[in-house]
Order: structure tokens, then C-alpha cells, then sequence
């Protein structure tokens, strides 16, 4: 049987779809375009650091993002001039951020461009699910902690939003939790 068994995945040729690709180089090639949410956090480096390994093996480009939003201020009694530099803050640290994961990127020989997104309110994997469609993605590489019940609850989850949401594929890197031994790859 020859074709394509899921619409995101590439098809094998020969009996039990084991054998081997059919197709052009470009077929060959699942995701040309990767996007990573980035927000300086360990498990976002994680999301990056798989992403980077994909890309190189995929022979794709990677498109970070950083999303600078107003919500987490304006939940407080932060107003004024007050507002106005914390907000700089998270923009200047956000540029960083995106400055310092370009060049992990480009380090490792993969095109990669940046977008620092100003955004007023609401949940930031919203706009990580427009950014996807918008580029057009095909896939979203994102680091997660893993949180369950109350915490979550309480802390959110930008991944599970943009999981349930996105128009393309997610791949989750999900952090260790504190204490256990590294996994290995076979």
C-alpha cells in the first residue's frame, strides 16, 4: 500500500507500511516550519532543545516567539508609570530572551527568525495558536511542567489551551520532575 496514512505523517510504501519513503525530497520533509514559544524558562529550553533537533533532522526552520502581555499586571493594583516600566521590563526581557535562543538556533546551522509579540490581555497560548496559523506552522514545539490538579488549576496551562486549540500538530517536552534519574533515548 502506497500514500499517506494521516494527513500529518508521511507515508511508507510496502507491506505493512514498512519499507521504504516514496515521494520528492520536499515530500519527504514533515515540518518546514517549526514554531517555539519562549519565555526564559527551563522548560521552554527544553521545547527549544528538541526543536533544534528536529529541525536539523527534518532539515526545517524554526521561528521563535515571545509574547509580552499585560495580563499578569493588570490582575494587581498596578497602574500609571508603574505599569509603564514593568511592562518595558518584560519587553526588554522578552527581546533578550528571543536574542539568546537565536543563537542556539543559528548555532546549530538552522534558519531561524524571531517575533516579539506585544499582546494587551488574555490567555497566551491564544496567541500562540493565531502565530501558528498565521505563519503557517507545521508544528508547535512547547515546553510544559506537567502541572496536575490543584496547581494547575490555580497556575493555568498555556500548553493544554494551545494543545486543544492549534490548527497543526504539538509536540509537548514535558520538564522532569524534581528528583527523578534523566530518561534515555534508546
Amino acid at each position: 500500500m502506497t500514500g499517506r496514512a494521516h494527513p500529518h505523517c508521511y507515508g511508507w510504501s510496502g507491506p505493512g507500511r514498512v519499507g521504504k519513503l516514496v515521494g520528492t525530497p520536499e515530500e519527504v520533509i514533515m515540518y518546514k516550519n517549526i514554531l517555539v514559544p519562549i519565555d526564559g524558562s527551563d522548560t521552554a529550553r527544553l521545547g527549544l532543545n528538541e526543536a533544534i533537533g528536529l529541525a536539523k533532522s527534518q532539515g526545517s526552520r524554526i521561528r521563535l516567539i515571545h509574547i509580552v502581555n499585560e495580563w499578569p499586571f493588570i490582575q494587581g493594583d498596578v497602574t500609571g508609570a508603574t505599569f509603564t516600566r514593568l511592562f518595558e521590563q518584560a519587553r526588554d526581557y522578552g527581546a533578550s530572551v528571543l536574542h539568546n535562543a537565536q543563537a542556539a538556533v543559528r548555532a546549530a546551522g538552522i534558519e531561524v527568525d524571531t517575533k516579539l509579540l506585544e499582546e494587551p490581555s488574555g490567555p497566551v497560548g491564544e496567541y500562540i495558536v493565531r502565530e501558528a496559523a498565521a505563519w503557517p506552522a507545521d508544528l508547535v514545539v512547547c515546553g510544559t511542567h506537567g502541572r496536575r490538579g490543584i496547581r494547575r488549576i490555580v497556575m493555568g496551562s498555556d500548553a493544554e489551551y494551545v494543545l486543544r486549540q492549534s490548527p497543526v500538530p504539538i509536540l509537548l517536552v514535558r520538564a522532569r520532575a524534581e528528583g527523578a534519574p534523566p530518561q534515555h533515548r534508546p
